[in-house]
């Protein structure tokens, strides 16, 4: 059985036992989150939301936060004498997924 679920304004499509790299929630490290946002759960038999399917949640525990690669903006404009250069690390959390309610 596998979902898509929405989290972050991205979507993901998860199964039991996964690990997702997620946006960073608001959670403790150990604790449980549930994702609502559920469009679609897959398996023997289909289930499409409009827009969500209703009543189904993923319940999924909170593993690690954490910050990734580094990436460099760099802006450079020709002839002006013109170049900012910065670095983002963006934060996640890191989820296991446990159980898939439809």
């Amino acid at each position: 059985m596998y979902a898509i679920v929405e989290t972050g304004g991205k979507q993901y499509k998860v199964s039991e036992g996964d690990t997702i790299y997620v946006e960073k929630l608001p959670a403790e490290v150990g604790s449980q989150v549930t994702l609502d946002k559920v469009f679609l759960i897959g398996g023997e038999q289909v289930k499409v939301g409009a827009p969500t399917v209703a009543g189904a949640s993923v319940t999924a525990k909170v593993v690690e936060h954490g910050r990734g690669k580094k990436i460099v903006v760099f802006k450079y404009k020709a002839k002006k004498n013109y170049h900012k250069k910065q670095g983002h690390r963006q934060a996640y959390t890191k989820l296991r997924v446990e159980s898939i309610q439809a």
